[in-house]
């Protein structure tokens, strides 16, 4: 039986953690838990991880086989079809291509979008390999509707084999804001909007950057929380303001008590695959103004404000007009909650098991 096992593939495990391998980790846990309720009709798993990896989750009943040797891409393509048993789940964007049953999720077409927005190397890299695992899979998923049209536009994969496995809420729930430790949030002390974001320009966080004055005016900070990387292209910076406070990259946590704290989450980036921190800051009854560009809208539904991503003026508007009325903020809180509720990651656990079962 041990021959048969499909292989999830693990090395999302030896990444910085962002959207894609949360994905991924969450995706393997609530499969792990699937597996105990339905061992009569399901095939067995291991979680095969690259000997890089320092800490592998810890599962019931998914086994964790750790590799001798390789890292990488190399990896997915050498060393994991060694181990493909059954076949191939990947979680993360890339897999074996020619692993002979391979079901992978690929969360976007961000690099064909918007290539500007990534550095060279890393915008070829994807958009030569994305189109080759995309071919070769026996069937691909992917977060959204509409992130499933852009694979099928830019010939990624075909219409036919694609499904859509949409992201979840559930880990928000886990996260506790008392065991946050950030000094900025009891520095401040007027209202604040949360800017989630990278270095990246499809984020378009300097549409809200420039309009920190008029915001100051208006009695209201800016957080801008998230990491650089060097997968993006660089952006000019934008004049500092005493009203912007970077908090850099943070923990679960302290993310958790700025979703909790703060007046909305502003989120007007110009393209994603799906937009996990909309629905974060959903499931924590935060208000959130969104741009209602690529999936936005379709995570959203009616529970967020929607702006368009080049409307500077606009976003100032919706924000300074949001800061002035507790009740509609108080509306957007409860529908957040409700529209988060119809994102689990079980739910799209479970859409993979079925599939695996089908292709066994």
């Amino acid at each position: 039986m041990t021959g048969r096992r499909w292989a999830i593939n693990g090395r999302f495990l030896s990444q910085r953690m962002t959207g894609v391998q949360r994905y991924a980790l969450e995706i393997v846990a609530a499969l792990d838990e699937l597996l105990a309720q339905r061992r009569d009709i399901v095939p067995t798993m291991r979680l095969v991880v690259p000997s890089t990896v320092e800490t592998a989750p810890r599962l019931s009943n998914i086994a964790v086989c750790r590799t001798g040797f390789g890292s990488g891409h190399a990896w997915d393509q050498f060393v994991l079809p060694l181990y493909a048993g059954a076949g191939v789940l990947s979680l993360g964007n890339f897999g074996p291509v020619l692993a002979r049953n391979h079901v992978v999720c690929i969360h976007d077409a961000n690099t064909f979008i918007l290539p500007e927005s990534y550095s060279r190397s890393f915008g070829l890299i994807y958009r030569t390999l994305l189109p080759l695992v995309g071919k070769r899979a026996r069937r691909v998923a992917t977060v959204s509707r509409f992130s499933a049209d852009m694979l099928v536009k830019y010939g990624i994969a075909r219409q036919d084999k694609i499904f859509v496995a949409p992201n979840g809420h559930e880990h928000v729930l886990r996260w506790d804001a008392t065991r946050a430790r950030l000094p900025l949030l009891a520095q401040l002390k007027r209202p604040y909007i949360l800017l989630l974001g990278s270095s990246a320009r499809h984020k378009n966080i300097d549409v809200i950057l420039n309009q920190a004055q008029a915001l100051d005016e208006a009695g209201i900070d800016v957080i801008v929380a998230g990491g650089s990387s060097s997968i993006f292209a660089g952006r000019e910076p934008v004049a500092r303001r005493p009203n912007v406070h970077h908090a850099g990259f943070v923990g679960d946590d302290e993310l958790a008590a700025l979703y909790e704290q703060a007046m909305c989450l502003v989120f007007p980036s110009r393209t994603e695959g799906f937009g996990i921190p909309p629905l974060e800051a959903m499931a924590k009854g935060c208000p959130v103004i969104s741009s209602n560009a690529a999936s936005l809208v379709e995570v959203g539904g009616d529970a967020v404000i929607y702006v368009d991503p080049d409307d500077s003026s606009r976003w100032k508007d919706a924000i300074i007009g949001l800061a002035a009325n507790p009740d509609l903020r108080a509306s957007l809180a409860a529908k957040g909650r409700q529209r988060a509720d119809l994102f689990s990651w079980k739910r799209s656990a479970q859409l993979y098991l079925d599939e695996l079962v089908r292709l066994q």
